[in-house]
């Protein structure tokens, strides 16, 4: 069909270490075949109103190095992004600097399913100033951009 979309990878239940680098290996000879992603987008696996929330959630540095790993086996994926209604505010901004260069999520009240499953924050809003002031916290210039990636402004 020739169109582009992302890839993901839900991280932090049952898998294992192993389990992860065998998918990320699977997606980047995909990509090697078909160039059909634009991003990779991990997701983190919340525990709260979950069957499977007995299992924990991983630590922050086990997110961070996975977000470092994907960098550096999908380097034939342009883009990594970090969900910022499933990582928190903070943790979105911290995996900029481990392999993250795209923040995604809605600028509005449609996130909140992500609170509801244990998200840190309870209210997932941010404003199109949000996005821009937690790129530049982090040492980035923000960049809108449209769903293929073409650049419509920087802030």
């Amino acid at each position: 069909l020739g169109m582009r979309t992302n890839a993901t990878m839900l991280f932090g239940h049952i898998e294992s270490r192993r389990d992860r680098i065998e998918h990320l290996m699977a997606l980047r000879d995909l990509q090697d075949e078909t160039n059909g992603f634009d991003a990779f987008i991990p997701l983190l696996f919340k525990k709260a109103n979950n069957p499977m929330g007995h299992l924990g959630e991983v630590s922050v540095i086990e997110t961070l190095k996975t977000f470092a790993i994907c960098r550096i086996v999908l380097d034939n994926i342009p883009h990594i992004k970090s969900y910022w209604p499933m990582l928190g505010k903070d943790l979105c901004q911290l995996s900029l600097l481990y392999g993250a260069d795209d923040v995604d999520g809605t600028i509005n009240d449609s996130t909140r399913i992500y609170s509801m499953a244990g998200a840190k924050d309870e209210n997932p809003v941010m404003t199109a100033g949000d996005l821009e002031k937690l790129a530049k916290e982090a040492g980035y210039v923000a960049v809108e951009r449209d769903s293929f990636y073409n650049e419509l402004s920087k802030k």
